[in-house]
This record gives C-alpha cells, structure tokens and sequence, in this order.
C-alpha cells in the first residue's frame, strides 16, 4: 500500500505548478521527510519543473524537465555535484544539440546524474542509418544523444504506508520520432526516510515494430569536496584502456587526483569492472582524508563498462570527475557497433539498470566501503593498456 500524488500527466492533461507532501501527514511514525514541488522563473530557467526530496538526512533534486537528472543531493557537509560554468537549470527550450559541430549538449551540463541515451549517446560525428524509404543514409549524431533534453510526460510521487516508506518519484520520458526509434524511459529515484543511499532504476522498453538499437550511460559527475588533490577513485576492475592519446601519457595514475590546473585538458578511462559472486560491483570516489566518500553499485550484466572522466581543470572551467556506469563507452555509436557494444532490443522488449548511491562520512564508514570493493578485487591486478582501443 502506498500514497500516490500526480505531478505531470499528459495522459490526464494536468500538472501541478506547486505542491508538498510531508511525512508528518503520510507516514506520522516517520515524520521527518518531505517532497516538494516547484517551477523556476527567469532566464534560461523560466518554466523548469523541480522536484525536491528530502528523506531527513539526505536531500536531492529531480529535474522532471530535463529528462528526470538529478540536479544534486547532500547530506550533511558532503554535496554530489559539481560548480559547473552552466548556473542555470537550462530549459530544453534553450538547447541546440547541433551547435558547436554536435556539442551543444554541453550548453545545459551542470546536473550531478545526467543519463547519455538514449538512440545513441558518445562522441558527435556521423553514422549510418537505414531512411524512410530503405536506403542507408549518413546521420549526424550529437554528444550524449537526446534523452537530457526531453521534458518527462508523467510524473508522481509514490510513498509506501508501512516501513521502511519508501518515498519514490517515477516518471516517463519518451525518445520517439516517425520512420525513428521509439524508446520509452520509465525511471523511478527513490530513498528512504533517514537513509544515506538512493536508488535510480530505470526500465528502457522498445515501443516500436521492428528491432531497436539503444544506449544508455549515467553521467555521474563530482566536484568539491569529494573531488581534490590526493582524492582517489576505487573500483574493482580487470581491465583499464586509455580513450586516446592524451589519456594514456598518465594511465598509470587513472584512479589519483590532482587540484584545479588551468589549461588542464580531459582524460577518459574505459573500464571494465570485476563483479561479486553475485554479479555485483561497486566503485567510489573519496576524499584526501579517507573520510568522505560516494560509493556506487550496480549489477555487471545490466552495466558492463564503466568511464572515468577526470576533468580536474581550474575551478571557473568546471573542475570534475565523472564515473559514468553503461552499456558502452563514449566513442561514436558507430565505433561502439564495430567493437560489440550496441545492444539491441525486440519489439516490445525492455533492459532494467539499478544504481544504489551512498553517501559515506567517518574514516570508518570510508574503509568499510573500501574494504568492500578490495574483497571483490581480490588478488586481481588490472591489466593497464598502454594505447587506446583499436577502433578502425
């Protein structure tokens, strides 16, 4: 049993400018949490639709008109998110994927959990494609695909009546286009009351008659104070290959960080995680002190590669790390195709993903989750490739 509040419907025809659903009235044994509704004004802002939970420990903000991201979450002095040059939460209205030769993505990136998908996501440059009237015809896909810039068509909150009261927000976007692909994203972010941890866990289902390629990877992205100079990325992995050039000059140091540096040009790492006997695995970012941290875990099967994206460039230019779980890495769908890494979906068939994120805060909650990915790495070495993957 649970209580159900509609925010967006197009079905009905409806949505709720504002609204607030608090534990003191739904679940008076746990009365701490609440859910807010709002719709922001002015500037590139005007018209985005927020919500915002707050479990009362941990808080977090879903951004419904932006293909349900999520803005940021915090808990106590540990914020998931990063001081991106974009400080506005950008309409889709306002975005021109084309712009830039295919990098206009980039003009609306400032969420902390962004999804790439869903047709495509990865580097912008050409693909083929089979056209309207049957011939193979060139496309031009942008960076990170559509599904970022698509505004949800139904919303709701979902709260269960009896312990542990899950509070859940669920909502639909559709990735649909004539003669195109017709992908459905259902996405439910739910947390519990008191909890360090949410859950994002996403069904992606083929609408359409014929066989569908899809793509999926969450862009999770981090700054202060997670993100400094000595912090450390760990993670269980077999294997660690360098996106290109620039990258492999520092491969050996892929898991350490460096402060802000101006000039600091990216370095992406392909990962491919180690799993538990229960096909789990689990990775983290944590701070110089070893007492702040953010673990992720995820099943292998459902997410088989992981993208490390070090970005540690002055602080005004966006100074971030990305660990970014999905179905394949960012190179061109095209290159991705060619190396095995595009799945396909039946008509009327779907893939599930479930990410847990926690917040971690003490030496011993920080070990704990280090010890944790060290008994899934067990005696495992990661075989470090020197190149980029062979692509052509």
């Amino acid at each position: 049993m649970h209580t159900r509040e509609t925010f967006i419907s197009v079905n009905q025809n409806t949505r709720v400018d504002r609204a607030e659903i608090t534990g003191r009235k739904i679940t008076p044994k746990s009365p701490r949490w609440s859910v807010r509704k709002l719709t922001l004004h002015g500037g590139k802002q005007e018209g985005v639709e927020v919500i915002l939970v707050d479990n009362g420990k941990l808080s977090f903000t879903v951004v419904p008109t932006r293909g349900m991201s999520v803005l940021e979450a915090k808990l106590g002095d540990v914020r998931l998110g990063w001081n991106s040059p974009v400080k506005e939460i950008v309409h889709p209205h306002h975005m021109n994927l084309q712009s830039r030769g295919g990098l206009g993505w980039l003009e609306g990136f400032n969420e902390w959990m962004v999804r790439c998908g869903l047709e495509s996501n990865g580097h912008p440059g050409t693909d083929n494609f089979v056209n309207n009237v049957g011939a193979e015809a060139t496309m031009e896909l942008t960076l990170h695909g559509k599904i970022a810039n698509l505004p949800a068509s139904e919303v709701e909150v979902a709260v269960d009546k009896s312990p542990p009261y899950r509070i859940r927000v669920r909502g639909r976007v559709d990735e649909r286009a004539m003669f195109g692909p017709k992908l459905e994203l259902w996405t439910e972010i739910s947390t519990e009351p008191d909890s360090n941890e949410l859950r994002i866990a996403d069904v992606i289902t083929n609408r359409g008659a014929p066989e569908q390629e899809f793509q999926i990877l969450y862009h999770a992205n981090y700054g202060p104070p997670l993100l400094q100079a000595g912090a450390v990325f760990l993670a269980p992995v077999s294997r660690v290959i360098p996106f290109n050039d620039h990258a492999a000059k520092s491969v050996k140091d892929y898991a350490a960080y460096a402060g802000p540096k101006t000039g600091f040009v990216e370095q992406v790492y392909c990962l491919h995680p180690l799993a538990d006997a229960a096909g789990h695995t689990l990775i983290a970012l944590a701070n110089k002190a070893r007492d702040r941290a953010v673990s992720m875990a995820f099943a292998v099967k459902e997410l088989p590669c992981v993208t490390l994206w070090k970005n540690t460039a002055s602080e005004g230019e966006g100074y971030v790390t990305g660990l970014e779980p999905g179905t394949n890495f960012p190179n061109n769908r095209r290159i991705e195709r060619k190396l095995g890494r595009v799945p396909k979906l039946a008509p009327g068939a779907s893939y599930s993903a479930t990410i847990d994120y926690a917040i971690h805060i003490g030496t011993a909650q920080v070990k704990r989750v280090a010890d944790r990915i060290s008994a899934i790495k067990g005696k495992q070495k990661p075989v470090i490739a020197r190149q980029p993957e062979k692509n052509d």
